[in-house]
């Protein structure tokens, strides 16, 4: 009998050690190395017959390569089609991650559903057939081509897929896989390391695409060895709150197309609904001007977009005034502060400041700082910027307005939404003067003061 080869992981990072420590030494993590069995010592099968390893494979030179095209599958979804790059590719590893809650499941469910022209198996590891189906009739859409199997064990997996020759394969999720060849509980290092392996090794050769579902740690990446996000061929994490109704679809990874890429949904009662253009969502229409609030052109990725900042300023109830930031880096709020207080001449040093990017997004693009100084200073002179005009510019240290990239884009979206002006930095070079909105050059943050409250 052949001996069954064991060693130790840490079950935090992924990294093996030849014996157990109390601290791993890769990420300092204590107490989280575990010994598994990687090798029983068997003769291990793939997923295919010996009967289908009579193959032979031949190194072949690079000229002699027939290029396949790409015929791409579409998902039907727009956002999903356009961070993949145009559509699934066949015989492609794509790994969603994301909060618990935040819509992973739903959203892949929809995909299963909504591509009524080719057969899918839809594996559930977590949930039972009746639980699936009840989220399929809460999205409202029915499908003759979606298979539903409820089944964690890869062999048993692959056997299924002999007989219905799916075209797609979406497994939820990736830690609940187990394999008979290794033994250890699912979720595991080795478990999640063979179990994706094999799910990689069946997607090449029978090239069916194959979407897994993953979880994440408390602080923020995807449960499993790093490895793992590197043998797949694309990373999709799906951010947002679950107490705001957006949510976002980066590439953090893409071997088929680019990353900078976004989808943008909106989570309803019946599923997640497709925002075709954010700008329009993402800034609230209102009857009577208000002060603290300004509107700024940004880009997620390539995409431009409009969303609204909001600001208030008050004075400091206890000695120690507060910053606080909801959808912004507070780090960076104290800089522009710090800015307008030397450079300006504003006193806010005993003052709170409260700021707040609508929807519930996350922006870290540099050109909305223009946006934060004028909205700051409308609360705290208490006087409304004016609903016709938007910002785009980056604040330096000394008080100046450095220019942004892509600068026509964020114009002509904002020409797009009807607004009159947008105020941007008089070092920005831009190649189209043909807009029909008005353009506002600035360079210091005391000409934004000037032009806009005085």
């Amino acid at each position: 009998m052949a001996k069954t080869k064991t060693s130790y992981f840490c079950q935090n990072c992924g990294t093996q050690t030849a014996q157990w420590m109390g601290q791993c030494k890769s990420c300092g993590e204590w107490n989280t190395i575990a010994e598994e069995i990687i090798d029983k010592g068997d003769d291990k099968k793939t997923w295919k017959d010996k009967s289908d390893k009579n193959e032979k494979t031949f190194a072949l030179n690079i000229r002699e390569i027939n290029p396949l095209g790409e015929t791409r599958i579409s998902t039907k979804n727009q956002e999903l089609d356009r961070v993949l790059g145009g559509g699934i590719v066949p015989g492609s590893v794509i790994l969603v991650g994301g909060e618990p809650g935040v819509g992973k499941s739903t959203l892949m469910l929809q995909v299963a559903l909504r591509l009524d022209n080719i057969k899918i198996l839809y594996v559930s590891g977590e949930e039972s057939v009746s639980q699936v189906k009840l989220r399929a009739e809460r999205i409202g859409i029915e499908s003759d081509q979606c298979f539903v199997l409820p089944e964690t064990n890869t062999q048993k997996i692959f056997a299924h897929a002999k007989e219905i020759h799916p075209q797609l394969i979406v497994v939820d999720s990736v830690q609940t896989l187990q394999t008979s060849y290794v033994e250890s509980s699912p979720g595991s290092i080795a478990q999640i390391r063979e179990t994706t392996f094999e799910l990689i090794q069946y997607a090449k050769e029978t090239n069916t695409p194959i979407i897994l579902i993953g979880h994440i740690t408390k602080e923020g990446v995807i449960a499993g060895p790093k490895i793992l996000e590197h043998m797949v061929d694309v990373v999709l994490q799906f951010e947002g709150d679950r107490n705001h109704v957006y949510r976002i679809l980066r590439a953090n990874k893409n071997r088929f197309g680019s990353t900078a890429e976004i989808g943008i949904y909106e989570m309803q009662g019946a599923g997640l609904r497709e925002v075709t253009n954010p700008s329009e969502v993402l800034i609230t229409k209102k009857d009577e001007l208000l002060s603290g609030n300004a509107i700024a052109a940004t880009l997620e990725g390539v995409r431009p977009m409009l969303i609204e900042i909001q600001a208030l300023v008050s004075t400091a109830v206890y000695g120690t005034p507060q910053r606080t930031a909801t959808g912004f880096d507070a780090k960076r709020l104290n800089m522009l502060l710090a800015v307008l207080e030397k450079r300006a001449g504003f006193r806010l040093n005993m003052k709170d400041v409260f700021l707040n990017v609508t929807g519930g997004i996350r922006v870290d693009d540099p050109a909305i700082d223009l946006a934060v100084i004028a909205a700051i200073l409308s609360s705290s002179e208490d006087s409304a910027v004016p609903d016709n005009c938007c910002f785009s510019g980056e604040v330096g240290l000394s008080g100046e307005i450095r220019a942004v990239n892509r600068i026509e884009q964020r114009i002509t979206e904002a020409e797009k939404l009807g607004f009159d002006a947008i105020f941007v930095s008089k070092y920005n070079k831009i190649k189209d003067t043909d807009f029909g909105i008005k353009i506002v050059r600035i360079s210091k943050v005391e000409d934004l003061y000037r032009m806009l409250f005085q």
